[in-house]
């Protein structure tokens, strides 16, 4: 497994990340189980892979227990990521970045987790109830000072508001999404980030697994998986998307690799992108995505994928 310095840290980040939504229990299907979680945390651990995406409303803090129950005997074996300033509004998350609520959410976190300082904190995304950005990060660099985290990140800005809060506050990492389905991030926020030298984490490179090549027809997931809802899952954006994987699949078997493997890589091989978030929820999945260790560093690779992408419209969504 390769790591990538993130900038302006001591931090060394693998070019895969664990990502930790789905072990939260919540969104991701009826098969999650503690068990299961904490196996497939362990496996990326072995394999690996050294750092751990997470977030507070992860099942409603779910996802962080269950990170704190993995890592319990194996202290310092991850740099854990979680997120900040999102409350509950009955079924209804809402970013709320008031300083009070970042306190109270930063503390509820260190208490799940175990801990007293945190590798990275990031802000889940924009406020929804227009608190200024001078305030917001004006209270994180508050909190920072205390010892509560290390070092500051943000997810989902755009370029403009990232290079104001750049401005305001030092900026370790920009978390967004990326993959040969998701390029948006192409259109000057990377560039941005870049420029800024700001580390760019990315997050669903398989397109919630529609990148895998698993899946032949629209699949038929329970109404607790949050991808039944998505229409990317189904009719002709499906198999639009479905004769991209297969292509993909045609690569990774002339290469010896999953069909993830290759999604992965080529996501991770984007200029600025330090690490890819690829969530898991089972062993057998992370053994998957960490081989795309082998391939970044092959831009032959990388040029037949893009001749594929091109193929395929760029972003057939």
């Amino acid at each position: 497994m390769k790591t990538r310095r993130l900038p302006g840290t001591d931090l060394d980040l693998s070019i895969v990340g664990f990502g930790a939504w789905a072990i939260g229990g919540q969104h991701w299907g009826d098969d999650v189980t503690e068990a299961r979680s904490i196996a497939a945390l362990h496996e990326a651990l072995a394999l690996g892979v050294n750092w751990i995406d997470t977030a507070p409303i992860y099942g409603k803090g779910r996802s962080e227990e269950v990170i704190r129950k993995a890592l319990a005997d194996r202290p310092g074996a991850a740099i854990v990521a979680t997120k900040v300033g999102v409350a509950w509004v009955g079924d209804h998350a809402q970013s709320q970045l008031t300083p009070a609520n970042l306190r109270a959410d930063l503390e509820a976190t260190l208490t799940r987790l175990g801990t007293d300082c945190i590798d990275l904190l990031q802000v889940h995304w924009p406020c929804e109830l227009g608190t200024p950005l001078e305030e917001t990060f004006g209270a994180l660099d508050t909190l920072r000072r205390e010892g509560k985290f290390r070092y500051l990140g943000v997810c989902n800005y755009n370029a403009p508001t990232l290079a104001e809060i750049a401005s305001i506050t030092p900026i370790a990492s920009l978390q967004t999404g990326y993959s040969l389905l998701r390029r948006e991030a192409e259109h000057g926020l990377t560039t941005t980030a870049r420029a800024l030298d700001i580390g760019v984490l990315a997050y669903e490179p398989l397109g919630r697994g529609l990148l895998t090549n698993k899946y032949a027809f629209p699949p038929g997931f329970p109404a607790s998986d949050m991808r039944r809802r998505d229409d990317r899952f189904q009719g002709s954006k499906f198999f639009r998307i479905q004769r991209l994987a297969a292509d993909l699949a045609h690569v990774a078997g002339k290469l010896g690799v999953p069909t993830a493997a290759v999604a992965v890589g080529w996501v991770a091989s984007r200029p600025g992108v330090t690490s890819v978030i690829c969530g898991a929820k089972g062993p057998e999945q992370v053994r998957e995505h960490v081989q795309a260790a082998r391939l970044v560093d092959h831009p032959k690779v990388w040029s037949i994928v893009d001749q594929i992408a091109a193929k395929h419209g760029g972003n057939p969504r």
